[in-house]
């Protein structure tokens, strides 16, 4: 599926919080195309953990990294408003930045989170400008064991975090341990919300 969603001449992406999902995906996006622009979003409010983490990848796997940040950063907007906080440092610099590419390639996967239960491995993107790009995740049907057990099987050294019990991790100050040991993304904003809203944009028929 992955080499399928390369062919074509198309210019792909793929974006990278550098959560296990995220780094399984690139691991196997990387042995079809080992040069693919890899986007992080710098929000400036990352852990220390997770900036040393993602430079350790960098350099491991030569990755083709695409830093991308807030024309003006707002360091401590998630006080007043953590929907304020993500539309700045994390969906306009992306959907700015995904209008050059055509393919998007995610960590998404169903189990996740209510808000991806019907998620598909291939789906169309529709950005604020009207331009649409293929989206694609394929992991969509994989669960926590599945990602858990390629990263052991390649011996894909994961973010530290997880190991001091975080199981979703973002922006440090909007991150915490599990809030419901059965739902992995309790920890995110409090439980407040489900999305930071790259993912919840008006989606297009795929053709």
């Amino acid at each position: 599926m992955i080499a399928a969603a390369l062919e074509g001449g198309n210019t792909p992406c793929l974006t990278c919080s550098f959560q296990a999902e995220d780094v399984v995906v690139l691991h196997l996006v990387r042995s079809v195309r080992a040069d693919i622009p890899v986007l992080f979003l710098d929000t400036v409010h990352h852990f220390a953990e997770t900036y040393a983490y993602r430079d350790e990848l960098v350099k491991a796997w030569e990755l083709n990294l695409v830093n991308l940040r807030a024309q003006e950063p707002s360091p401590g907007l998630w006080q007043t408003s953590t929907e304020a906080c993500c539309a700045r440092h994390k969906v306009e610099p992306l959907f700015t930045a995904l209008e050059q590419y055509d393919t998007w390639f995610t960590g998404l996967r169903r189990e996740q989170s209510p808000s991806r239960a019907a998620l598909e491995e291939v789906e169309a993107f529709r950005l604020p400008s009207g331009a649409a790009l293929k989206k694609v995740s394929p992991l969509a049907r994989w669960t926590t064991k599945d990602v858990r057990d390629y990263a052991k099987a390649h011996e894909i050294p994961l973010l530290s975090l997880y190991d001091r019990g975080y199981t979703s991790i973002g922006c440090e100050p909007c991150t915490s341990l599990p809030l419901d040991p059965a739902n992995p993304r309790s920890g995110r904003w409090q439980g407040q919300k489900l999305e930071c809203g790259i993912h919840i944009q008006a989606r297009v028929p795929t053709t």
